[in-house]
């Protein structure tokens, strides 16, 4: 059966990347492979093999064009209130937290926030389907 083990994103300024990173979601540089043209960085931390790659081509001066289609990457945390306070005291400006409950059964709770590149990310608390 396949297993996930990263996902990659195309980030203008590394250091900035890796910083928000790992002030947001404490994912540390596990690897990083300098080619002629581009960078790759793999980030990750304790809780989950699975890495965030960044991209950075050597190149690029502008800000990538994330189009309509992008959707979200999404992490689970043990305690949502506490994390946006963080997140809110750390400057990463965090959106409102929001209760996903059609129907009236609670779904999930969650808040987003955007990395510096643009890329939604998704802070759910862990709860039913999301651990």
């Amino acid at each position: 059966m396949a297993k996930a083990i990263h996902s990659m994103i195309r980030v203008l300024d590394e250091a900035r990347s890796v910083d928000f990173y790992g002030r947001a979601f404490g994912l540390r540089v596990a690897d990083r492979l300098d080619f002629e043209k581009f960078t790759l960085v793999y980030l990750s931390n304790p809780e989950t093999e699975f890495e965030i790659e960044l991209t950075i081509n050597k190149d690029r001066e502008q800000p990538y064009d994330l189009g309509d289609g992008y959707g979200h990457l999404a992490v689970s945390v043990a305690d949502l209130a506490a994390e946006h306070a963080r997140f809110a005291a750390e400057g990463l400006n965090p959106r409102k937290l929001v209760e996903f409950a059609p129907d009236g059964k609670l779904v999930g709770r969650f808040f987003f926030v955007a990395d510096p590149d643009g890329y939604e990310i998704e802070v759910l608390e862990r709860a039913g389907r999301f651990k």
